[in-house]
Formats: C-alpha cells, structure tokens, sequence
C-alpha cells in the first residue's frame, strides 16, 4: 500500500489546527499538530513530514525561526506560510528562506488544500 503523505500543521490557534486536521485527514494524509515551535521542531524530526503548514505569528518562537531551524535540518521538506493580512515583509523573507508558498488569513480552504495537493505531487 502507498505510504501516506505526512503534513505538520503548526499553529498556535487550536481552532485552525483542528479546522486543517479533519480536511486534511479526509484527503487521506497523514497529519499532525504542534501549538508552538518547540514542538514542531521535535515533530519534524520525529515523524520527518512531506510538508508543514506554518503559521507565522507564533508566540515564542515565530513561524521565520522555525523556517530556518527547519530548513537547515530538513531542506527537503515543503513549507506553506500562513500569515495574517499586510505582512508582506515577511512573506518575502519566508519565500527567500525556502517557504513554496503563503496564505494570508482566512484563507480559502480549497485554496489551500490545490496548493497542498499540486505541492506534495511535484516533489524533486
């Protein structure tokens, strides 16, 4: 049977997790959460995802300094920021260090779920 495709959705909303966890579940992917980037990290190194959905406000350590932990540790791995409108700046600076894409919220969920989809078939 073909390996299920792992997304990391890292978010500190619980709603939006749970929100991203059932579609993507219904999708058929493998799916797991982290509330903060502590806890992504150790995710990431643990379940070595295809691709993680990061949002970029987190408290503590934000969505740019997990971008870059991440990337130095695992630069296969596919990156979507989620960002909240007018952060333009950082968008730049997440594209530059690696992120494929961002959405600003709310977001579209089919959106998301096409650029999730066309992301994990088009792997190198």
């Amino acid at each position: 049977m073909e390996q299920k495709e792992k997304i990391l959705i890292v978010d500190d909303q619980y709603g939006i997790r749970v929100l991203l966890c059932e579609i993507f579940k219904k999708d058929g992917y493998q799916v797991f959460e982290a509330a903060n980037g502590v806890l992504a990290l150790e995710a990431i190194h643990k379940e070595n995802p295809s691709l993680v959905l990061l949002d970029m406000k987190i408290p503590g350590m934000d969505g740019l300094e997990i971008l870059k932990k991440l990337k130095e540790t695992h630069p296969h791995i596919k990156v979507i920021m989620m960002t909240a409108y007018g952060e333009l700046n950082l968008i730049n600076e997440a594209l530059e260090s690696g992120a494929e894409a961002h959405f600003s919220k709310p977001f579209d969920i089919d959106d998301v779920r096409m650029v999730i989809h066309n992301s994990l078939k088009n792997k190198e």
